[in-house]
């Protein structure tokens, strides 16, 4: 029975150790470089975001972010491994309005969005836009809508994927002009983008960073955005709600979560850095750039606005009989 007294002894000074070590070490982060996870493919809107932001936080922080990019099932795999990972302020997740409030909404998922994450930072926000091929006959959003109605089959639409801000706006604009549209849904807003530019798909419901590199060289053409104003990169182009469609709202936002709970000490050190980040002119120059607006709020703030969006997209989904596909 002696070992069993010195084998208990030592479980429990490895116990009492275990717990001293837990906030000191909380105390030194970070002391080793953090992974960021993408829920879509690489230079789509989520990626092209976090980049510089990432690059300000860890010159602030002291140590770097490593990109891992999870795409799939409408970026709720990447959000599902957050959920999972230790709370220990290591594995961040760059996620946005889709997975979080609405494809909860149409699917049960493992995880919960309004209980199995901390949220650290709201980043940015903004419209998703309709778009076209500069030779499309859709010269217009009224021409496009004469053209699904005469002939649906050859105008289906495609988004970043299911439960996105584009699929729901897209879902929207079929309800309001009684369309009968297939959705097409890719594993980001990058092969979006690339189907359109080759003409698999007749039209997109992009996110404005996905789409702002190619709309600037003219190799594609917006017809309208599904925010309720204007987007300050494309200040020419109007808002469906402009367009015939008093109301209209389809707003992307983007944010930084980690697993549940993470320390105070954690949160301590990123809460700042990523709202300083926000405040900075050369950040907020390419945010703007990107077509959205930067959106520095607190952690208590977020959860609000995740409760608030949560409850909305519910109320849109109900109202516009969305299935899940």
């Amino acid at each position: 029975m002696q070992w069993f007294k010195t084998f208990k002894r030592a479980t429990s000074l490895l116990v009492v150790m275990a717990a001293s070590c837990g906030p000191a070490m909380a105390a030194d982060y970070p002391n080793k470089p953090i992974r960021m996870i993408i829920g879509y493919s690489a230079g789509g809107a989520a990626d092209k975001l976090i980049r510089p932001i990432a690059d300000h936080v860890s010159k602030s922080i002291g140590q770097p972010f490593i990109m891992e990019y999870r795409p799939g099932a409408g970026a709720s795999i990447a959000l599902d491994i957050t959920s999972k990972a230790p709370a220990d302020g290591y594995t961040l997740h760059i996620t946005d309005s889709g997975p979080m409030v609405i494809l909860p909404n149409m699917r049960k998922l493992g995880y919960d969005p309004l209980k199995d994450f901390t949220s650290v930072a709201m980043l940015a926000g903004g419209g998703t836009v309709i778009l076209v091929r500069p030779d499309s006959a859709a010269k217009d959003l009224k021409t496009l809508v004469s053209l699904a109605k005469a002939n649906p089959a050859n105008w289906s639409y495609g988004t970043s994927g299911i439960g996105g801000v584009g699929h729901l706006a897209g879902e929207q604009f079929k309800v309001a002009e009684n369309l009968n549209l297939t959705h097409v849904p890719y594993k980001g807003g990058a092969p979006a983008v690339v189907e359109l530019l080759g003409g698999h798909v007749p039209f997109l419901f992009s996110s404005l960073g996905s789409a702002a590199t190619q709309i600037e060289a003219g190799s594609l053409k917006p017809l309208a955005v599904t925010s309720l104003n204007r987007s300050v990169l494309l200040p020419t182009v109007p808002t469906l709600a402009e367009s015939g469609y008093p109301g209209f709202d389809a707003s992307i936002w983007y944010a930084i979560v980690g697993p549940k709970g993470l320390p105070p000490e954690v949160m301590a050190k990123l809460v700042p850095a990523f709202n300083a980040a926000l405040k900075d002119p050369a950040i907020v120059k390419l945010i703007q750039a990107d077509g959205y607006d930067a959106m520095p709020m607190t952690p208590a703030k977020m959860d609000a606005l995740v409760q608030q969006d949560f409850a909305h997209w519910g109320q849109v989904i109900k109202d516009a009989k969305v299935v899940d596909e």
